[in-house]
C-alpha cells in the first residue's frame, strides 16, 4: 500500500486484540537454561519456586512447550482500559531526518503508570488475588514497575510493598507519590529494615543502590511474611510472556496494512519490553518463516549484553535468589547513578541471553548524553516526551535512519516507545544544564565484578 493510505496512528479494533499471550520458548530449539537452586545447584522445582512466586506464575515460568496461554477475561477487560496501544508512523521525525526510511513506534505510555509495565503487573496481581494472598512485594528502578504494580494491587485490593532503588527514590519523588496514591508503601533501597539491606549498607556505605539490591530486600520480606509472594517486573519468563501483548499487537497492526519491518529495536535492561516487542517476530524467525534484524540497545554504564559474561549468576546483590544463566556483569556490580533507572540491572533475561548467544539478535551500548540528544529531538518532532529508557531505542532508530539517508535504503524500522518521561525532569534538567556525563565502566571494574561469579 502507498504511504498515503497508512494513518499516523494504527489502532486495532477491540475484537482484533490478542486473546492469548505467546510463549517464545515454545519455538526455541535451544531452550534457556533453567533457574538453579543456589544451595544444591540443581534446577529449581515447582515447589521451591512456589515459596517465592504465585503458583500459576510458577507454571508459566517453567512451561517451555505451550505456545499460547489464554489471557483470562478479567485481565482482558482491564487491558481494554488502555489497550490496544497505538502503532505510530513517525512522519514528522522522518521529515526532519530527510531519510527514506519508514519509522514506526509502538507507544506504551498511554496509562497512568506511564509505561508497558502495567501489562504484566495486572496479570501478576490477578494471579496473586486468585491464590488468596494478602499482598506482594517487589523492587522498582525508575519507578514505572512500582507504579504499575501499585495500580494493579489497588484494583484487586492487595497490599503492595515496594523497594525503590535509592537514587531513583531521591531523583523521582513524584513517582514515589503516585505509588503511595495507589496505596503502596515505598522504601528506599538498600534500607535498614531488612537483614540483606543492612549487610549491603555495611559493605557499601553511601551506596545509591541497584535493582539487584532492591530485589534482595523484596524477596526477603516476601519469604518472611505470611500471605505474601514476590513479583518481578522484568527478566523472568513469565514477564516476557505477559509482555508479548506488545509484539502481538504490533504485528497485527503492521499486517493490517501489509507492512513488513526490516528492523526491530528495543531498549534492554532486564528484558521485559524487548522480549515482549520482538516475541512474534522472533517466533517467525525461529520457525524459518521470516527474517528480521533485531537490535537490543543498552546503556554504556550497564552493558550486560555487550560486555557481560554468559554464565550462571545471582539475580540479586544479596545472593538469596535462584541462579540464572544470563549475560551478566556480576550480581555485585553497582551501576553508576545514571538516569535510565529501569536499565540499571546487572544481567539480562535468560531467554533473551540464549537468543543473543545463538546469534539471533544483536546488541548495542550507547552513551547517556547521546540518548538524551535523541530524546530531545524526538520530543520536538513527535510531541511526546520519552522516558530515558525508551530513548535508547530512539537513539538507535535515528542512527539507522540516518544511515539509510546516506545509502538511500528504504528500510522499515519499528521500535518500542516504552513510556513517557514526565517524571524524569531532573534528568532532562541535568542534560540541558550540561551537567550530565557519560560514565563507562573500565574493563578492570567489570573484571573484578565478574570474578565474583558463583563457581561450581
Amino acid at each position: 500500500m502507498s504511504d498515503k493510505k497508512i494513518p499516523y496512528k494504527i489502532y486495532l479494533d477491540e475484537e482484533e486484540m490478542p486473546k492469548s499471550w505467546y510463549n517464545l520458548r515454545a519455538d526455541m530449539k535451544n531452550k534457556p537454561a533453567p533457574l538453579l537452586n543456589p544451595a544444591t545447584h540443581q534446577p529449581m522445582t515447582k515447589e521451591e519456586l512456589s515459596a517465592v512466586f504465585c503458583e500459576e506464575l510458577v507454571n508459566q515460568e517453567l512451561d517451555e512447550t505451550t505456545a499460547n496461554f489464554e489471557i483470562p477475561e478479567e485481565i482482558r477487560n482491564f487491558y481494554k482500559m488502555y489497550r490496544p496501544s497505538p502503532l505510530v508512523r513517525a512522519y514528522c521525525l522522518e521529515e526532519k531526518l530527510k531519510t527514506p526510511a519508514k519509522i514506526y513506534y509502538k507507544f506504551e505510555g498511554n496509562n497512568t503508570s506511564g509505561s508497558h509495565k502495567l501489562n504484566s503487573a495486572i496479570a501478576q496481581a490477578y494471579y496473586a488475588k486468585k491464590q488468596g494472598l494478602k499482598g506482594v512485594t517487589t523492587e522498582t528502578g525508575a519507578g514505572q514497575w512500582g507504579t504499575a504494580l501499585s495500580m494493579a494491587c489497588s484494583y484487586f485490593d492487595l497490599d503492595c510493598k515496594v523497594f525503590m532503588v535509592k537514587v531513583s527514590y531521591e531523583q523521582k519523588p513524584f513517582r514515589r507519590e503516585v505509588m503511595r496514591t495507589y496505596g503502596a508503601s515505598v522504601t528506599p533501597s538498600p534500607s535498614e529494615i531488612t537483614e540483606v539491606g543492612r549487610k549491603i549498607l555495611a559493605k557499601y556505605p553511601g551506596t545509591t543502590g541497584s535493582l539487584g539490591c532492591a530485589i534482595s530486600e523484596a524477596v526477603e520480606v516476601a519469604t518472611h511474611t505470611e500471605g505474601y509472594r514476590y513479583v518481578l517486573g522484568s527478566v523472568l519468563n513469565q514477564v516476557l510472556l505477559h509482555q508479548s501483548i506488545i509484539g502481538l499487537e504490533t504485528k497485527a497492526a503492521l499486517d493490517k496494512y501489509g507492512i513488513k519491518p526490516d528492523m526491530i529495536i528495543g531498549c534492554a535492561g532486564g528484558g521485559s519490553n524487548l522480549g515482549g516487542l520482538i516475541a512474534p517476530f522472533m517466533g517467525e524467525k525461529l520457525r524459518g518463516e521470516a527474517d528480521y534484524d533485531i537490535l537490543a540497545v543498552e546503556p554504556e554504564s550497564c552493558p550486560s549484553f555487550t560486555r557481560g559474561t554468559y554464565a550462571y549468576d545471582f539475580c540479586d546483590t544479596g545472593m538469596i535468589c535462584p541462579l540464572a544463566k544470563m549475560y551478566t556483569l556480576g550480581s555485585g556490580y553497582i551501576p553508576a547513578p545514571t538516569h535510565a533507572g529501569g536499565l540499571r540491572f546487572h544481567g539480562m533475561s535468560s531467554t533473551l541471553s540464549q537468543l543473543y548467544d545463538d546469534g539471533l539478535m544483536r546488541a548495542l551500548a550507547v552513551p547517556q548524553t547521546k540518548v538524551f540528544e535523541a530524546a530531545e529531538q524526538f520530543a520536538r518532532c513527535e510531541g511526546i516526551l520519552p522516558a530515558p529508557e525508551s530513548s535508547h531505542a530512539i537513539r538507535a532508530a535515528i542512527d539507522e535512519a540516518l544511515r539509510c539517508k546516506e545509502t538511500g535504503e528504504e528500510k522499515t524500522i519499528v521500535f518500542g516507545l516504552t513510556g513517557t518521561g514526565y517524571f524524569d525532569m531532573y534528568a532532562y534538567e541535568k542534560f540541558h544544564d550540561g551537567k550530565m556525563d557519560d560514565y563507562v565502566p573500565t574493563d578492570e571494574e567489570i573484571a573484578a565484578s565478574v570474578a565474583q561469579l558463583p563457581k561450581f
